[in-house]
Order: structure tokens, then sequence, then C-alpha cells
């Protein structure tokens, strides 16, 4: 079944009885039509269709209007449903939007399937995917749209798919922010923060633009703690609090060394935090974590361990499986962006706490301000979150915390530019960057 589309010029279209009797049995029948996206105009007319139970109402032209047009829904998503008229869905939640760049990537493949499973955001949480390609990636992005209606996910009632962020951005609750450029032969990371750092300002811009004001934002494109400064310095009508750096994996990662060297299963260990970076500087913080409740120095009495081959473990985890794997942690990457947002939609659990990378300014730990650094959170579950303060350090910890805070605050300075503070100037102490950024 075709999508009828029209120039501007039109003002109505016609359709013959004997199409709309068709159109209107093979609703009722099946309650589901298939279109498929077509190029269009911004501001050409399109056909579409929406479907209530026991009714099936004729064709509505729709015009669009500048970049804040509905961006183009994909196959049986398409079809608009009455929620509440239908049995099973009558205590189902409202509906909420979630955008994801770098949709057609292997990350982006694991993680749209949890989030239209309901294994996120819960078993009575309908939801919209709205996904952000590019040009080059467009045919891959309608094949990943293909595989999620074929998927028959009830909680997924709308897809649509984009090359334009300030379409897929409109009225979002959730920005989860994958796609970048990956790390070439012979790029300098400052040459990948700049390259980047322009997606991630324009990113920024249409959050800013069309984005619900509540929008909270995961940033998973490497390098992420500066990217995701980026990011919010260029939607200043969005909370700074609300954008996140995904440090996640580093966190699961120290948890899974420790329960290892322990002799524990992982769920026994609590407290963990990752500071700073998500680079090889980032610091694993086993002073404050806690193994079965008591701290970990007191269960692993290795010191010599803790620091050198424990530290190195979860700073070059990714490195040691692309050699195994031949290919970046993308499966790992995704749960742990499923982990990020459950644990700001659902309450902490008393007395523990998670990681993020979140904006530093008014923290307690006397860490240098205004930069985006991974610290220990608590979150009441509304998808906010406060700063832990009882935590301990020492001379240890204390100085590599400053040595990844010199190394964000000299990203910081390269991307100047971006960030409405300059002319940029990049002094970076050392190549620290990650594997999975080549």
């Amino acid at each position: 079944m075709a999508v009828a589309e029209l120039s501007p010029s039109f003002t109505k279209t016609h359709l013959h009885s004997s199409q709309l009797s068709s159109l209107s049995t093979r609703l009722a029948n099946f309650r589901r039509c298939a279109f498929r996206p077509l190029p269009r105009a911004r501001n050409s007319l399109t056909i579409s269709c929406s479907v209530a139970p026991n009714q099936v109402q004729a064709p509505v032209a729709v015009q669009n209007e500048g970049p804040k047009t509905k961006t183009e829904c994909f196959g049986v998503f398409c079809l608009t449903y009455d929620l509440k008229a239908e049995e099973e869905t009558k205590t189902w939640k409202k509906l909420i939007n979630i955008a994801v760049s770098g949709a057609a990537g292997m990350i982006s493949n694991h993680l749209l399937f949890k989030l239209a499973s309901g294994e996120v955001f819960g078993p009575d949480q309908p939801i919209a995917l709205k996904l952000l390609g590019s040009e080059r990636s467009f045919q891959a992005l309608e094949g990943v749209a293909m595989e999620l209606e074929d998927s028959l996910f009830p909680l997924l009632r709308e897809v649509s798919i984009s090359i334009d962020p300030y379409e897929v951005f409109q009225d979002v609750e959730w920005a989860l922010l994958i796609g970048a450029k990956p790390r070439g032969p012979g790029m300098e990371r400052a040459g990948l923060l700049d390259i980047n750092g322009q997606i991630f300002a324009e990113q920024g811009k249409a959050l800013n633009a069309v984005a619900s004001r509540n929008v909270k934002v995961i940033v998973v494109g490497n390098p992420c703690n500066t990217n995701a400064l980026i990011c919010l310095k260029n939607a200043p009508n969005i909370p700074a609090k609300n954008f996140h750096a995904l440090t996640r994996l580093d966190e699961n990662r120290a948890k899974c060394q420790l329960a290892l060297k322990a002799g524990v299963f992982y769920d026994k260990v609590s407290n963990m935090t990752i500071w700073g970076n998500h680079s090889t500087t980032q610091v694993p913080d086993f002073l404050n974590a806690r193994i079965n409740g008591f701290p970990v120095k007191e269960v692993i009495r290795d010191q010599k361990w803790l620091e050198e081959e424990f530290t190195e473990k979860v700073q070059k985890r990714g490195g040691v499986l692309i050699k195994k794997w031949g290919r970046s942690s993308a499966a790992s990457t995704s749960v742990s962006i499923v982990d990020a947002i459950r644990s700001l939609i659902t309450p902490t659990p008393e007395g523990d706490w998670f990681s993020s990378g979140v904006y530093t300014t008014g923290n307690p730990y006397g860490i240098a301000e205004d930069i985006v650094f991974s610290m220990p959170c608590r979150s009441k579950g509304d998808g906010d979150y406060e700063f832990v303060k009882d935590v301990i350090f020492d001379d240890y910890l204390l100085e590599r915390i400053t040595r990844t805070e010199a190394e964000l605050l000299a990203e910081k300075r390269c991307v100047a530019h971006l960030i409405g503070e300059g002319i940029a100037f990049c002094d970076l102490p050392e190549d620290t960057m990650l594997p999975g950024e080549m």
C-alpha cells in the first residue's frame, strides 16, 4: 500500500469510493497499514491515516511546517491508535518520546530492542522511538525500523526516522546521543574533539530549540564528557543538570573485577564510583566501594593489586575486549545505557549510589566547576539526582582525581570555540584515548 505524496500546489486529493471502501475494509480487518517512508520536501503535503477501534477515518492531508514538522513515520507505526479505548492499554502510562542518535549503529542495534520491549521503562510504559541517522546510514536506518516493525512490540507505538536533529528531537523527553565519528588512523585526540564537538554543538542547539524543557540527555559518543559539556553549553534553556556522560560501563567493569578478586557474585559489590573522564585517566574508586557491606580494603587486602592491576584492568578492559572479540563493546555498552536510565527512574537503594558524568558546578568535592566529571550520585527515581556527600578521600585517590580533572580542563580549552569561550587552545598533556575511539 503506497503513500500518496502531494506537491505544495495541491490543496486536496480525491479518492474514488471503491478505493476508499477497499481501504476501509483492509483497515477494519487488520487495523494496521504498512506505509514506507518517502523523501519529501520540508513543506510538502503527505497523506496520513488515523485508526481508532471500531472506526476508520478517511485519509487526511497534513501540512508540514518548517523545522518543527513531525519526522517521517515508518510502516505500521504510521497508524495512530486510541490507547484508552483498548482494554489491555487502559492502565498504561502516557506515551513518552525517546530520541536515539547513531540509531543505525551496533550499540543502538542492541539498545533499541531493549527500549521497545519494556525492559527499560517498564511493562506499562508505551514509547515512541525517534531515530536519528545520516545520509550515508539512512538505508540502514530503514532496516532497523523494519526489524522493529517485525518484532511486534506492544509498547512500541511510534517509530520515526530522519537525518534532521530538529525533527527527531521535537518534544523528546529522553535523548540518547550515541552517534559520533570514530577516531581514524593518524587522527589526534584534539582533532576528534573538534569534529565530534561540532556534531554535539549542533545537537545541543536542536535540543534547545524543540525538545521538552525537562529532557534528560545521555551522551555516549566519545569523548563523551566533553561532548556532553559542548551539548549542554549549546542548550542554555535546558537545565545543565539534565546532561549526563556515560561512565556506567566503567562502573560495571569495576564491579566485575572486584567480585572476581573477592570470589563473590557481582551483586555483592556496591558503592562503586568512577571519578573523572571516560578515558584511561578515569579513577575506579576502591576506597569507598563495598563488598557484602564491608569496605573493599577490608575484604581484598592486596593494596598493590588494587592500586595497579585493578585500576589498569578497568581502564583498559575495552582494549582487551577488542583484541579478543575483534570489535568494540556494543552489547555491554547498551546494557550500561539501560542501567544508567534505570538509575535515574528508580530510587537508589538505601546507602548505595551510582556513577554518572555530570556537570560539576555546585559539587561538594572541590572539583573544578564548569566541566562534566563522573561522580557518585543518588536518585529518588524522578529522573533527577543529587551528589553523594558521605565519601572519603585519601592521598592516592586525590592525586588521581587531580590528574583526570586536569585532562578534562585541557579538553575544555580545546573546544572553547564550541562553548562560547573564545579561541580554542589545545595543550592535552598526553593521549589517553580509549581503544573504542579508534
